[in-house]
C-alpha cells in the first residue's frame, strides 16, 4: 500500500474496492477490517480525511464482501434457513447488492473530488522513509495472508487456518524482522526465547511503536488529541471487552429467543404484511428491530427466517426472496448499532465511535432501502413455480 499509488483523490473508493476483494476472498468482514481496514484507517488519517468517513469506506466494502462471499457464515445462514442452494441466493443477491455497491462507490469518488488536503509529496516522502528504515517491506511477505486465503477457498476448518496462519506469520516476522521481534520481546539480546516470547507478545499483549507513530505525527503536523497509532495492535487482550460484550449479546439473544419473548413481540407485525412490497418491508424492518433488541447478527438473520417463510410460500414467493431480503437487511445493518455486537467489535477494532462511522456506510444504509424498493416496484421478484 503505497502513498504513489493511492492518492487522497480517489482513496475512499479505492479502499472501499480494497476491503470489498480481501472479505469477498476471505468471507470475513471481521478479518478483514481488522487487518487490511486498520492499516487503511492509519493512511487516510495521516492524508487527513476524517476517521468517521474512512471506516465509513472501510466497512461498506467489508460487508459487500462478506455478503457476496460463498465463504461467509451468514450468506451460509440466509441461504440455509430460507431453504435455497447457496449459489442460488449469492446470484439473486447480485441484483440488489450490485447497485448498492455502485451508488456507494460513486458518493466515495465524488466526496474525493471534493476533499482537500494540506499534506504535500514531501511530507508523503519523509514519512515512507520513517516507515521504511524501521521496517523490511518485501513483495515475499504477502505468502502469509495468500496462504490464508489459499486455505478457506480449499474450505480448512477455521482454527487450523487461523493457527497456521499466525505460525507462518511468526515465522516470516523473525526471518524478514529479526530486530522488531526483539523489540516486542522486551529482550537485549538475540536467541530462541527472545524471538519466542515476541511471537507471543504481539499475539497476545499491547505493541506500539511509539517513535515511529510520533516520527510520522510530527511530519504531517497533527495534533496532539488527533494523533493517530498507525503501528499499534492489542492482540488478543485488547479484544477481551468486546468478546465479553460478545458472550452477553449471545446468551440475552438465546434467553430472550427460547422464551418466546421475541416472538410473542413480532408476530403481530406479520399481519401489515398485506402484498408483496409491504412484505419484504415488514421482513426488513423485522430483521433491523431483532439487530436492535437482540444485540447479534445471527439472530437478526435466523428468527425473521422462521417466521416469514411460511408467509412468502403462501404469496407464491420464491425463498430467494426471503434469503435476500434478510441479507440485505439482517446482515449490513448490525454494524450500525453501537450495542450489537458487530458495532461493538467494529467500533473496538478500529478505535472509531460507531455513531462516527455510521453516516458514512452507505452500502449498509442504502441495502435495505434499495430491497424495499424492488420489492414495492415488482422488480426481480421471483414467484413459486406452480
Amino acid at each position: 500500500m503505497d502513498y504513489k499509488v493511492l492518492n487522497p483523490t480517489i482513496f475512499l473508493f479505492a479502499t472501499a474496492i480494497i476491503t470489498a476483494i480481501v472479505s469477498l476472498a476471505t468471507g470475513s468482514s471481521w478479518s478483514t477490517i481488522a487487518t487490511i481496514g486498520i492499516a487503511l484507517l492509519g493512511i487516510g488519517t495521516a492524508i487527513g480525511l476524517p476517521v468517521g468517513l474512512i471506516g465509513g469506506a472501510i466497512i461498506s466494502g467489508a460487508y459487500f464482501g462478506d455478503k457476496m462471499s460463498p465463504l461467509s457464515e451468514t450468506t451460509n445462514m440466509a441461504a440455509a434457513i430460507s431453504g435455497v442452494d447457496l449459489f442460488d441466493h449469492i446470484k439473486y443477491m447480485m441484483y440488489t447488492t450490485a447497485p448498492s455497491f455502485i451508488i456507494t462507490l460513486i458518493l466515495f469518488l465524488g466526496i474525493g473530488f471534493y476533499f482537500t488536503t494540506d499534506i504535500s509529496s514531501e511530507q508523503i516522502e519523509k514519512a515512507l522513509v520513517v516507515i521504511s528504515t524501521k521496517f523490511v517491506i518485501s513483495p515475499w511477505l504477502f505468502i502469509v495472508p495468500i496462504a490464508v486465503i489459499a486455505m478457506i477457498i480449499k474450505k480448512v476448518a477455521a482454527i487450523p487456518a487461523l493457527f497456521f496462519g499466525t505460525l507462518l506469520g511468526g515465522v516470516f516476522a523473525i526471518i524478514f524482522q529479526p530486530e522488531i521481534v526483539i523489540e516486542v520481546s522486551g529482550a537485549s539480546i538475540n536467541s530462541i526465547s527472545s524471538y519466542y516470547m515476541g511471537v507471543i507478545n504481539a499475539m497476545i499483549g499491547d505493541v506500539n511503536f511509539t517513535t515511529v507513530n510520533a516520527s510520522i505525527n510530527d511530519i504531517f503536523n497533527i495534533e496532539e488529541a488527533d494523533r493517530t497509532d498507525l503501528l499499534k495492535s492489542g492482540g488478543m487482550y485488547g479484544m477481551l471487552n468486546t468478546l465479553l460484550l460478545i458472550f452477553c449479546a449471545m446468551t440475552f439473544s438465546g434467553s430472550i429467543e427460547s422464551t418466546g419473548l421475541l416472538r410473542r413481540i413480532a408476530e403481530p407485525i406479520i399481519k401489515y404484511a398485506q402484498n408483496t412490497g409491504s412484505l419484504i418491508a415488514t421482513t426488513a424492518c423485522t430483521c433491523i428491530f431483532f439487530n436492535i433488541t437482540t444485540s447479534d447478527q445471527y439472530m437478526s438473520i435466523i428468527v425473521p427466517g422462521r417466521m416469514f417463510s411460511d408467509t412468502y410460500t403462501e404469496k407464491g414467493l420464491a425463498p430467494e426472496n426471503l434469503s435476500r431480503t434478510l441479507e440485505d437487511s439482517g446482515t449490513v445493518t448490525s454494524v450500525l448499532i453501537p450495542w450489537n455486537s458487530c458495532g461493538a467489535a467494529q467500533s473496538a477494532v478500529l478505535g472509531v465511535a460507531t455513531l462516527a462511522y455510521l453516516p458514512f456506510c452507505f452500502f449498509n444504509l442504502i441495502s435495505p432501502l434499495m430491497t424495499i424498493a424492488y420489492g414495492y416496484f415488482g422488480i426481480k421478484i421471483k414467484k413459486l413455480d406452480k
